[in-house]
């Protein structure tokens, strides 16, 4: 009875092995099929797509990529038929900031270049002598007046051909809303006078005396306004010489770095003033008298970043725009209410200058190279006192 239990226990074991052998086979069966069945559907999916890519190229990324692929398929075929092409679209990028660079370049060149000489024009419409007396007959300063675009854009600006300006950053109350008083009352300069063009010279400048140039009449106004207790720096770096040359081409560049340098170390300075002398022609004379003395006229000058070929020059930005148009406007009023005739009509220009590293910037042209030492420190004297009467009064 033993040994037939022992063979039916075996019976059953050898039954229940070949049941999970039938069942594994079934199984592996029906996975294998399922897995072929896979590959081959991949296998006609690939060969679909080869062939699609290989003879219908353009119907596949129609249908089948997205708009980036589309493109970057086009480009390489187009490159590829094309060379050009592929040369053209990989020197897009340096060819732009070639071409910025050179306007840039440009730009500032033709900057240094219309700084030297202002045009003639302007010198055509303003009389070679002015002479100030009880007789004058001065401008209508009224606010009424003075809120007339035109009428103010006439008798006080000159625009250059250039550039243009409109009556919403000439707007007349807007102009004298800007308050230009300094703070008096701390200590540290104040005020600080540089030259960007520092070896402009006069009629009677004595070649070697620096005294007798533009650098001079800088010291000459700093010393005024310091007796008068507007505390001022002059800097008499020079910007204008390259390896004992003059060059200009790079005056306003390089003065910049030296000014932000002296600002740098001088937080209390409220108003750089970049003082210069015109160039003129020959035969004209820029004076007027006052209280009996010959005096060299001033013009006071502003750029607007903005030409009529390019528009708003980027690269050229100035933050204070309105700020020195406020500036240069009190200035102007200030010299017509004092010394009516002192001051030429505002100039108006496309480029930047140096006025846009304070809101309270000032370029002044005082006098040309026809006037004498003399002429230039009779209107030192009377600048000083129209720069304390906008700031200090």
């Amino acid at each position: 009875m033993r040994n037939v239990r022992k063979v039916r226990k075996k019976a059953a074991i050898y039954m229940l092995g070949i049941c999970v052998l039938a069942l594994g086979i079934y199984v592996l069966f029906q996975g294998g099929a399922r897995i072929i069945e896979e590959w081959k559907r991949d296998f006609q999916n690939h060969l679909a797509e080869t062939t699609e890519k290989t003879f219908l190229p353009g119907i596949y990324y129609t249908f089948e990529t997205d708009e980036d692929e589309k493109e970057n398929w086009l480009e390489k075929q187009i490159a590829a038929l094309l060379p050009i092409f592929g040369y053209m679209s990989d020197t897009e990028v340096a060819s732009a900031e070639i071409e910025d660079s050179l306007t840039y370049e440009m730009i500032l060149e033709q900057q240094a270049k219309d700084a030297e000489r202002m045009s003639e024009d302007l010198l055509e419409e303003q009389p070679e002598t002015t002479q100030v007396n009880a007789t004058t007959t001065a401008a209508d300063l009224s606010i009424e007046k003075l809120r007339d675009f035109n009428y103010l854009l006439s008798k006080f600006y000159t625009v250059d051909s250039t550039t243009t300006i409109g009556a919403d950053q000439l707007n007349v109350d807007e102009l004298l809303s800007k308050d230009m008083h300094i703070d008096t009352s701390t200590k540290g300069p104040k005020v600080l006078i540089f030259h960007t063009h520092s070896q402009e010279e006069f009629a009677d400048s004595v070649a070697g005396d620096a005294s007798t140039t533009i650098v001079g009449m800088g010291a000459y106004l700093a010393q005024k306004l310091n007796e008068k207790g507007i505390e001022t720096m002059h800097h008499d770096g020079v910007y204008d010489l390259i390896d004992g040359k003059l060059d200009r081409s790079k005056a306003y560049e390089l003065s910049e770095i030296g000014v932000k340098e002296i600002l740098n170390q001088n937080p209390s300075i409220e108003v750089v003033i970049d003082l210069h002398r015109d160039g003129v022609s020959e035969d004209l004379h820029l004076v007027t008298e006052v209280d009996g003395k010959q005096t060299a006229k001033i013009m006071f000058f502003n750029g607007l970043s903005r030409t009529k070929a390019n528009g708003d020059i980027a690269y050229l930005y100035n933050p204070y725009i309105q700020d020195n148009l406020s500036f240069s406007f009190q200035m102007q009023l200030a010299s017509e209410t004092m010394y009516p005739g002192l001051a030429r009509r505002i100039y108006l220009k496309g480029y930047r200058y140096s006025l846009h590293m304070m809101p309270k910037s000032l370029l002044i042209e005082a006098g040309a190279q026809t006037n004498t030492v003399e002429e230039m420190k009779n209107a030192m004297d009377l600048l000083a006192n129209i720069l304390q009467e906008v700031l200090a009064s």
